[in-house]
């Protein structure tokens, strides 16, 4: 095995809880239209996907549907209004940065989530990872490389000495296809569509961030 010289984080769902900004867009919006909001538990399991996952799991709307357009473009700026209003790391992953410091490795984001909202967390967060490539950096979102082949282009280490932490199947495929290692991890929003952690083909599972320190 490889010695990790990079620890990768997918975003939403392992680096940060995102969830409850994003349930208070969709809300709002159900809100607006008469309707009851719903609870953040109900919608968590959604977050990692986004203004499609959020707007399917409040309005039973699709990508494909009609009205689908207009809605995500609502959610979208009414998150952008409150984007790190009640965002936070995980409990463990402060700890977990500093020590990947202390120890002289390198840390980054790869998501799929927007630059302008990911960039403006991490500012509020007061995170400075080493590199950073977001759903619109490559031309392809996660499952694909593309990404991940970027992040580590970035800190000009070769794929195979990064890990890739993410709560999501497309996270561990994505790993898999660049060449990296995949670390899955319990914590986060295991869409319902990803099963469960243990059948994603990760190389291990950690449950909390300090975990992952035997693994490098």
């Amino acid at each position: 095995m490889t010695r990790s010289r990079a620890v990768l984080f997918d975003f939403d769902g392992t680096l940060a809880d995102t969830a409850p900004d994003l349930a208070a867009a969709v809300n709002r919006m159900r809100t607006e239209q008469g309707q009851e909001p719903m609870p953040i538990e109900r919608l968590r399991p959604f977050a990692s996907a986004g203004a499609r996952g959020l707007v399917h799991a409040a309005f039973g709307v699709k990508p494909e549907d009609p009205e689908y357009k207009a809605m995500r473009e609502a959610f979208l700026d009414f998150y952008a209004e409150r984007v790190c209003h009640d965002t936070r790391l995980f409990p463990g992953i402060a700890e977990l940065l500093a020590e990947l410091r202390s120890r002289d490795l390198r840390w980054g984001v790869v998501t799929n989530k927007s630059t302008r909202f990911t960039e403006s967390i991490l500012l509020s967060l007061k995170l400075k990872p080493d590199c950073l490539a977001c759903g619109d950096t490559t031309p392809h979102l996660k499952p694909h490389p593309a990404s991940l082949l970027h992040a580590a282009e970035q800190l000009g280490l070769p794929p195979a000495s990064c890990c890739y932490l993410g709560d999501d199947l497309r996270d561990m495929k994505a790993a898999r296809a660049a060449g990296m290692r995949p670390i899955a991890v319990e914590w986060g929003y295991h869409h319902p569509d990803s099963g469960a952690p243990g059948t994603w083909d990760a190389e291990t599972i950690i449950a909390h961030p300090l975990d992952l320190l035997p693994h490098l």
